[in-house]
């Protein structure tokens, strides 16, 4: 079986085959379009785009539009849920959340995203539309969604309708809510595969983690700006992290091994802090890690190590990175 590697970008999505220790060009596709997330499997890739979703079954080399029911279609995060086949979810701007049960043909709205929306007045800093959703994560049939800004959203039936978790609160202004609440500047979410009441998020305002399915939060890393963790599928207190001190502003990249006592770095063969960009997303590659950056370029490690290098340096404008094995 062979991996591709399949990158959103500025300019549209690049897939790469995994040739030795590196990667090959192997298609390119949507040139026109600034490509915002990527997901892969079963032969298919959805990419998510500012008029929609696109849909290729041949691996990147022909694309055809695959939005009915998406009423909104600026897509900002696209997810399938990992157990059950031909369920996929589209996060948009503004707010809400679209689920497919036929692999992108059709789509269904789930109105009470919409409703907390306009309820509590989401909102965004750089954009004058009302929030947006940044991220999902699922365990069986718990989900969780990542709202910029606004809180985390939780579902129990497998993503079909969700709910404000306890521990978000009615505020999305409130830039310092007090415990057990959760900064509601939320950039992704990851639970983890122990337990679907283990869940971590990183924020606007410090990285969290709640041990009750999103009831109550404790800050791992208070004093951080922070978009994207991994975390160890074989062990819950490894984690590692790329906190900034603001907006694209002194990104790192730390790790913990006790539950975020104590951090340490983990940037190895990398100048940081860097100045003007920070870590967006973190994707495992089998034994390795791979960082896409907020400046639009990628870097991997082995996580052994995590010794970083450039990875692909021609790609640029890099969004998001997901891997479909063919």
């Amino acid at each position: 079986m062979e991996q591709r590697l399949i990158l959103a970008t500025d300019h549209g999505v690049e897939v790469y085959r995994r040739a030795g220790e590196g990667w090959q060009p192997s298609a390119a596709g949507l040139r026109d379009r600034q490509v915002t997330s990527v997901i892969a499997r079963e032969g298919t890739i959805l990419a998510g785009t500012r008029a929609g979703v696109f849909r290729s079954d041949d691996g990147g080399e022909t694309w055809e539009e695959a939005s009915k029911g998406l009423d909104i279609r600026y897509v900002r995060w696209l997810a399938y849920h990992p157990a059950i086949s031909d369920r996929e979810f589209a996060g948009t701007e503004p707010a809400g959340i679209f689920i497919s049960y036929d692999g992108a043909a059709t789509w269904r709205a789930c109105p009470e995203v919409e409703a907390l929306r306009d309820r509590y007045g989401w909102w965004l800093p750089y954009s004058p539309r009302a929030g947006c959703i940044r991220g999902f994560a699922f365990h069986g049939q718990r989900g969780y969604a990542a709202v910029e800004t606004g809180g985390v959203l939780r579902s129990d039936d497998g993503g079909k309708t969700w709910r404000l978790t306890g521990g978000s609160g009615e505020n999305p202004h409130n830039d310092d809510p007090p415990p057990p609440r959760i900064h509601p500047d939320v950039h992704s979410i990851e639970v983890h595969p122990s337990s679907p009441d283990l869940v971590f998020a990183p924020t606007g305002g410090g990285f969290y983690r709640s041990v009750d399915g999103g009831a109550s939060w404790e800050p791992l890393y208070a004093d951080c700006y922070a978009r994207a963790v991994w975390l160890d599928p074989n062990d819950p207190d490894h984690l590692i992290l790329g906190p900034a001190s603001g907006v694209d502003r002194n990104g790192r990249i730390e790790e913990t091994r006790d539950g975020g006592r104590s951090w340490h770095d983990a940037s190895a063969g990398l100048d940081t802090p860097w100045r003007r960009h920070m870590v967006e997303r973190f994707l495992q590659i089998g034994d390795e890690l791979l960082a896409v950056l907020s400046n639009g370029r990628l870097i991997a490690a082995p996580l052994a190590t995590l010794e970083w290098r450039p990875l692909l340096p021609e790609a640029q404008g890099v969004h998001a990175a997901a891997v479909l094995e063919v």
